[in-house]
C-alpha cells in the first residue's frame, strides 16, 4: 500500500455506524459482558479503542510489527531504557537531542546504566566500542543539531553481530522519509508532538518494534509503569498523521529553497541540510532515506549576527520544537543542549554563532524575505 494510503487508512478502523473519524474514546474503564470475558478493552492504560488506532497507523507507516504510545518523546524513549538492566551499557551517537542526553546522564545513569558516546557516522569508533556490557547502540540519523549521518544498515550489522539491539530515532526523517526497521533497527522512536502530529497543539511519543518477542517486552512496561498516550492526544496525531505526506513534501521543498538561500548569504558561513550538493555523507543518507528532511542547522558569521537573527525574525518563530507547519528557529547552545557543558558543546560543533530551523509549509518567498530581512 502507497505510504500516503497509509496516512489515511492505516489504522484500519471500521465503525458500525460509519463514522470516518476515529472517535475520541475518553473512558478510563470499559464494562465485562461476563466473568472471564472482554471486549477486548478492560483499562485504558492497556489499552484504548482511539489509542490503538494511532498505534496501528504509526507501526504501519514504520513496517513494524507493534508500536506503543506515550504522553511524550521523552516517555518513550524512558520505556525503551526501561528494557535494560543495571551495569548493561549503550553505545550512543554523541550528537543527540540535548533532552535524550540529559535523561541518560540523570536518570537512566543513577538507576545504573552505562553510556558510551561515539561518533556512529564512522562504524569502525562503533566496532572499537563494543565490549560485554554493551546491549545496545542507539542512534539519530540525521543528529540533533549537527545533521550527522549513521549508516543504519552497517551499524546494524555490527550491534547484531554482538548480539545487541539497534534502537534509532527517526524523528527528524518521519516514517514519510525513512523506514530505519527496513535497514535493520530492531525498535524505532518518535517524538510524535514533530511530524506525525505536525501542528505543535500536542505531546506525543511512540516506540515501534520491529519483533514479536521485543514487542511483548515493551507492552508488559507499558501497561506496568502507565506513561500512555491520552484518547484525546491519540486522536490528535490520527488526524496529523492524515496530513503527513503532503506536510513533509512542502516542507522539504521550502526546507531546500531556504538551504540554497543561506549557502549564498555573506553572513551564513556553513549550511547542513542533506539537500545540498556538498553535504558530508550524502550518498549514506540518500541510500536509506526517500528525501532530504525539513530541517537544517547553519552557522551565522558571529555570535551577534546570530542573536540578531533570533531577534529580528517576524514570521518564523524564535521557539523550541520542530516539525510542525509553522517555521521555528532555536538557538541550540542555549535552549536544546543547555544541559551539555561547555566543552562538550564546542567539540560537537554547537557554538554562539549555530543557528537551527525547522522549517514550515508557509510560502518559501515569504520565509526567504523574513531570513533576508533579519541577516542584512
Amino acid at each position: 500500500m502507497d505510504i500516503k494510503t497509509i496516512c489515511i487508512h492505516g489504522s484500519d478502523w471500521k465503525d458500525p455506524t460509519g463514522c470516518i473519524s476515529v472517535p475520541i474514546f475518553q473512558s478510563a474503564t470499559f464494562g465485562h459482558p461476563e466473568l472471564g470475558s472482554s471486549t477486548g478493552y478492560d483499562y485504558t492504560r492497556v489499552q484504548n479503542p482511539t489509542r490503538e488506532c494511532t498505534e496501528k497507523v504509526v507501526a504501519a507507516l514504520e513496517h513494524g510489527c507493534d508500536c506503543t504510545s506515550y504522553s511524550s518523546g521523552m516517555a518513550a524513549i524512558s520505556m525503551v531504557m526501561e528494557l535494560f538492566k543495571p551495569g548493561d551499557t549503550i553505545l550512543s551517537s554523541d550528537d543527540l537531542y540535548g533532552g535524550s542526553i540529559r535523561l541518560f546522564r540523570f536518570i537512566n545513569e543513577k538507576n545504573g546504566l552505562k553510556f558510551k558516546y561515539v561518533n556512529t557516522s564512522h562504524p569502525e569508533e562503533v566496532e572499537k566500542a563494543f565490549d560485554e556490557t554493551v546491549k545496545a547502540v542507539y542512534i539519530e540519523t540525521p543528529t540533533n543539531p549537527m545533521m550527522q549521518v549513521t549508516d543504519i544498515q552497517k551499524i546494524a550489522e555490527l550491534a547484531h553481530a554482538h548480539g545487541c539491539l539497534l534502537i534509532a530515532d527517526n524523528t527528524f526523517m518521519s516514517p514519510y522519509f525513512c523506514n530505519p526497521i527496513d535497514f535493520g533497527a530492531d525498535i524505532v522512536l518518535h517524538s510524535g508532538t514533530k511530524y506525525l502530529a505536525g501542528h505543535n497543539d500536542t505531546l506525543a511519543g511512540f516506540v515501534v518494534c520491529k519483533d514479536k518477542e521485543i514487542a511483548e517486552k515493551v507492552r508488559f512496561l507499558y501497561k506496568t509503569v502507565g506513561g500512555c498516550l491520552a484518547p484525546w492526544d491519540a486522536w490528535l496525531v490520527t488526524r496529523g498523521i492524515k496530513t503527513l505526506a503532503l506536510r513533509m513534501e512542502a516542507a522539504q521543498k521550502n526546507a531546500g529553497a531556504i538551504a540554497e538561500f543561506l549557502e549564498n548569504h555573506p553572513k551564513v558561513t556553513k549550511v547542513l541540510y542533506p539537500g545540498l550538493k556538498n553535504f558530508e555523507n550524502k550518498d549514506v543518507h540518500f541510500k536509506q532515506s526517500r528525501g532530504a528532511g525539513a530541517m537544517l542547522s547553519f552557522y551565522t558569521d558571529s555570535h551577534e549576527t546570530a542573536l540578531k537573527v533570533l531577534k529580528s525574525v517576524k514570521l518564523i518563530r524564535f521557539a523550541e520544537s520542530l516539525g510542525g507547519v509553522e517555521s521555528l528557529i532555536t538557538y541550540p547552545a542555549t535552549q536544546t543542549h543547555c544541559d551539555l557543558t561547555e566543552e562538550e558543546r564546542q567539540s560537537r560543533g554547537i557554538t554562539e554563532c549555530l543557528l537551527r530551523l525547522s522549517v514550515g509549509i508557509e510560502g518559501a518567498e515569504d520565509l526567504i524575505a523574513d531570513l533576508k530581512q533579519a541577516l542584512d
